[in-house]
């Protein structure tokens, strides 16, 4: 036999190898998820990394893989946590707006007939625990308990939105909330479930969803420095480097360190006062700086090791990837847009599993991503206007009794992405791989590429049904008491 296919095959055989036996261990896992983390907060991504607050995290960066092209479907939380857990774009699942109690946004939530990670892990003998945001539905059925998760504890939506209220399964615990000890208390849960998971001798899949750095930013008095009130986000960005490094930490004190995938990640791109690496662009908006995220995995002996991969992953990769790494069945009957990350986990140098990936905004579908290239198939929202910085006040800031964080907060004025760039229009054609900062549309270079991607957008929207978007109130209520009222209403669940 030829040497060259000797060696062909030895190598394949090892692949297979690899990949079966870290399918047969069934790992523990845990995804931890920022939330509003910009592709520039954490250290080895974005342009300028002389500066970095995030040494821990640069460590397991270094331990494992680093994606460098890895999108959300939407630059904003709930549709894009929806994703992550269904592996669905958000046109499937229906969840394309976010749940907002203090605007009457309540009969709004994933649809208890969507089939999640958390319920698919668990129903193969995983423990299950959701700690921190949820952010997919506040009513009764809607609870995380009620979607795959036997433990729950956290804010069900943005700590933002009134009432901001702790909740433990469900009920209320904790109310009015000192922010400070958000990332503190979920880093110590998270511990402790772990704990408990390993002295039942059972896998275990946590999903630590932080509320950090979303506003109202707030630290611990371990890290919050109120003598320099111009780096809150700082101090915030340091603290959630310190979870990530408890919980590394905490696995090898137990011994179950190569036993672990861990991931850490964001579910879209900064607010004011975050850092998009140079992207263009922020939270909210479909330039890079709102979907292009951090994405680290690691899992000793499996995972390769300081690895970078730029190829073209997205969130919904994650559910066919634990699902399989679990050996358990993909399930039947429902489309999975997703396809499993391992080769870019397992493969030195393997390339995307996607051919095209797509980015929405509410009900519209904004984005094309295939290669290096990025279409707009609708043009990004222009900036928000907010006239005087000098008077303006956010709705939705401390007041000290019902959101209770430090005054000291990023405002508007603070844009976490590039401006630069053509102004937004339908059609425009970047390359993300040379220019990731959208600043030379080259859609008339390559009107071959944009007819192939325009093309594929058309079948996206055969596919898509009607996606109406809930109705609520402008004005922001403040919501008095610890306990949503129609939780009181049986009428109402």
């Amino acid at each position: 036999m030829n040497i060259s296919r000797v060696i062909f095959w030895i190598i394949t055989l090892g692949l297979s190898l690899q990949v079966s036996s870290a399918e047969s261990i069934r790992p523990n896992v845990i995804v931890i998820m920022c939330d509003d983390l910009g592709y520039g907060d954490v250290g080895g991504f974005g342009k300028d990394n002389s500066v970095t607050y995030t040494p821990r995290i640069d460590q397991m960066a270094a331990e494992g893989v680093k994606l460098t092209n890895f999108l959300v479907p939407v630059p904003y939380c709930a549709p894009s946590r929806a994703s992550f857990l269904t592996g669905r774009y958000p046109y499937r699942t229906r969840i394309v707006y976010n749940p907002t109690p203090d605007q009457d946004i309540n009969d709004y939530g994933l649809d208890p007939s969507e089939i999640t990670i958390a319920e698919v892990l668990s129903e193969g003998g995983y423990e299950t625990a959701c700690i921190g945001k949820w952010h997919l539905g506040h009513k009764p059925h809607h609870l995380p308990i009620n979607q795959g998760f036997d433990y729950y504890l956290g804010i069900l939506y943005s700590n933002d939105m009134r009432p901001v209220q702790v909740v433990e399964n469900d009920q209320v615990v904790e109310y009015p909330v000192v922010q400070g000890n958000l990332t503190k208390n979920y880093t110590e849960a998270s511990i402790k479930f772990i704990k408990s998971s390993v002295e039942a001798s059972k896998p275990f899949f946590l999903y630590l969803a932080h509320a950090m750095p979303h506003k109202p930013l707030a630290a611990s008095e371990a890290f919050y420095t109120p003598k320099t009130p111009d780096n809150l986000y700082e101090d915030v960005i340091r603290e959630l480097d310190w979870s990530v490094g408890s919980i590394l930490d905490e696995l090898k004190s137990l011994d179950i360190d190569d036993d672990t995938l861990v991931i850490f990640m964001s579910d879209n791109g900064p607010w004011y006062g975050g850092d998009t690496g140079g992207l263009r662009g922020m939270k909210a908006r479909s330039w890079e700086g709102g979907i292009r995220v951090p994405f680290i995995a690691r899992w000793p002996e499996n995972v390769l090791n300081n690895v970078v991969n730029p190829s073209l992953a997205s969130s919904v990769d994650l559910f066919p990837l634990l699902v399989d790494l679990a050996g358990l069945d993909q399930p039947t009957k429902r489309t999975i847009d997703g396809i499993s990350l391992w080769p870019l986990l397992s493969e030195r140098s393997a390339n995307s599993q996607h051919e095209f990936v797509i980015s929405m905004h509410r009900n519209r579908l904004m984005t094309i991503h295939s290669g290096p290239w990025k279409y707009h198939f609708n043009a990004p929202d222009p900036p928000k206007k907010f006239g005087d910085l000098a008077t303006w006040k956010d709705s939705r800031g401390p007041d000290g009794l019902t959101i209770i964080a430090p005054n000291e907060q990023s405002n508007p004025g603070e844009h976490p992405g590039s401006k630069k760039g053509p102004n937004p229009s339908k059609g425009m054609l970047f390359n993300t791989l040379t220019d990731p900062g959208e600043t030379v549309d080259v859609s008339k270079q390559h009107p071959e590429l944009v007819e192939k991607l325009h093309n594929h957008a058309q079948v996206i929207l055969k596919d898509m049904p009607e996606l109406p978007i809930p109705k609520g109130t402008s004005e922001i209520k403040h919501i008095p008491g610890g306990r949503l009222d129609f939780w009181n209403n049986p009428k109402n669940n």
